[in-house]
């Protein structure tokens, strides 16, 4: 822990040291950050039903620096390092890693941003805003996450992400794998594009991760609640209790490659807009090879300036299983950066699925499970 405390103490000194120089260099340097805590209630988890203090939820908590350089003839220099935390005990998330959330540099012209570190996929860039059942409670992301909905990132990675040009603007990005003497290990690529004209806007990305791993590696029960996954049993039932045993909790399932592609859409209608997406992903892994298909709508309404409304309907089917979640939330602004909010999610799942919600909680013994958070978040 003192090594870690060390490290982390090292690094945000060096990124203040970096805001210092910057501001002699006529730089623009912005601090910013996220704060979301609140109550749970969670119907059944592991056969039990739980009230919980959960933070991060309706949006991820984070601290960050973020800053651009004029170096003349429309270049720029420009730098994001942000960190993601859990505001209940302190700790880092990201796998404990001190700017999990984002950490780059780039150059900056008036075609786009060319960029090299720890950086959102275009699945994020271009689609994930679509969720919109994650607008309405923070849990409500995609069953485990498999088209990657909830915002991901790639390491290691250049970029290029276009300005927008008449309303339409693409990119696309490459992470290297870093393993010697295989190219193709551990890496992954990501390409999308946006369009967007008065009312109406569009995206469409594909993200492929070949080897997936660290914090984006596959525990098939916790992510689905599924008992078996490319034809391998993942949970073993005590059948005198009940009890579950999840196979690959310490170590991950073995995938060979996650392919998603995803497309969404939304339109305003005065004071609400309507939203969908639909998205297609490919699992391989042990010579098998599955897909997961989900599709989804729903509508935000601003019915104040300070109150609004979101709902939204989600359907999944993979490997013969199907999976329904309605959610709903409320959210009241206190100020420009401080809203209270209410929320609840409702899934169902088939038969003989352990039903889980995005992948936030310990699966149900049932196929059903529900949640009701109240929280509040601020922004700076």
């Amino acid at each position: 822990m003192k090594k870690l405390n060390a490290a982390a103490l090292t690094g945000v000194a060096l990124a203040l040291a970096g805001v210092s120089n910057a501001s002699h260099a006529q730089s623009s340097v912005t601090l910013y950050g996220i704060l979301d805590a609140g109550i749970t209630w969670v119907n059944n988890t592991g056969g039990s039903h739980v009230v919980k203090f959960d933070d991060g939820i309706s949006y991820g908590n984070r601290f960050g620096i973020k800053g651009t350089e004029d170096l003349g003839g429309g270049l720029e220099a420009v730098f994001v390092l942000e960190s993601g935390f859990h505001l209940g005990n302190g700790q880092l998330g990201f796998g404990s890693t001190l700017f999990g959330r984002q950490a780059y540099v780039g150059l900056k012209n008036q075609w786009g941003t060319l960029s090299f570190g720890n950086q959102l996929d275009m699945t994020e860039e271009m689609v994930y805003l679509y969720n919109v059942s994650a607008w309405a409670s923070g849990y409500a992301i995609h069953q485990g996450d498999f088209d990657r909905f909830n915002g991901d990132r790639l390491p290691n990675s250049v970029k290029f992400l276009s300005n927008e040009f008449a309303g339409f603007m693409f990119g696309g990005m490459y992470s290297f794998g870093n393993v010697a003497g295989d190219f193709h290990q551990d890496s992954a690529w990501s390409v999308g594009a946006h369009y967007a004209n008065g009312p109406f806007t569009a995206g469409a990305a594909y993200t492929q991760l070949n080897n997936p791993h660290g914090i984006y590696a596959f525990d098939p029960y916790a992510m689905l609640g599924v008992h078996t996954f490319l034809g391998q049993q993942t949970v073993t039932v005590d059948p005198a209790t009940g009890a579950r045993t999840d196979l690959f909790s310490s170590n991950p399932f073995p995938v060979d490659k996650q392919g998603t592609f995803g497309i969404g859409s939304s339109y305003a209608i005065g004071d609400v807009t309507l939203m969908g997406n639909f998205t297609y992903t490919t699992i391989k892994g042990l010579g098998v090879t599955s897909h997961m298909k989900v599709g989804e709508g729903g509508a935000s309404w601003q019915v104040t300036p300070a109150f609004s409304v979101i709902g939204g309907y989600q359907y999944t089917n993979f490997e013969g299983h199907h999976w329904n979640q309605g959610s709903l939330g409320a959210h009241y602004l206190l100020s420009k950066r401080t809203d209270v909010y209410i929320s609840g999610d409702y899934l169902k799942a088939s038969s003989g699925v352990d039903a889980v919600i995005g992948y936030s909680f310990t699966p149900s013994t049932t196929t059903t499970q529900a949640d009701v958070r109240i929280g509040m978040r601020h922004s700076f």
